[in-house]
């Protein structure tokens, strides 16, 4: 399945959760959802989007989606464990391309060979799923928020070499009032 596949899945079914995005899907997710609940977090640095919305899920009633990379992710396995410790209302959907898909298409260690359910399993996340193509992941959205336990999914998605690191769909500072404004 495609990167888009499973956002436009996703658009179908967030209702009211806060959609964090990271990395690649800054430049997608606007594309199918631009709402005040839409926060495109583009750091500095990799892998600490996780934390991000698990502070948001913390601070408030609403549920989150945090969209991750599988190379942002390897940058801070830790968030794993931390969130499993500090349970909130937090889906980790992480986007499994193989690749560094923004920062130049280079694989990172151990591409198609880590077992990121069994990481997130091991780091004591109770609900984990797995999808590889479109159709089980429609069937199986309902199920990954059926719960505001904490919840990790790891799609198998096409990686895409050759594209560039996307810009946020507007400046942090508007995106933070927007956001702050939507969740109250």
């Amino acid at each position: 399945m495609t990167h888009r596949e499973v956002l436009e899945v996703l658009a179908e079914h967030r209702g009211d959760r806060v959609v964090l995005t990271t990395m690649g899907s800054v430049g997608l997710w606007p594309t199918i959802s631009d709402t005040p609940l839409d926060y495109a977090y583009l750091p500095s640095s990799m892998g600490q989007g996780i934390a991000v919305g698990l502070g948001l899920a913390l601070a408030q009633s609403r549920g989150v989606v945090v969209l991750s990379g599988d190379g942002s992710l390897l940058m801070n396995l830790g968030s794993l464990v931390t969130v499993a410790n500090h349970p909130a209302n937090l889906t980790v959907l992480l986007i499994d391309n193989g690749l560094y898909e923004v920062t130049g298409g280079q694989e990172p260690a151990g591409a198609g060979r880590t077992d990121f359910a069994g990481l997130a399993r091991a780091a004591g996340i109770g609900r984990v799923f797995s999808f590889a193509n479109l159709d089980d992941w429609r069937k199986g959205i309902g199920d990954v928020f059926a719960s505001s336990e904490p919840t990790f999914v790891c799609l198998k998605v096409q990686g895409e070499r050759g594209k560039k690191t996307p810009l946020p769909p507007r400046p942090m500072a508007e995106q933070i009032q927007r956001l702050q404004s939507a969740i109250g």
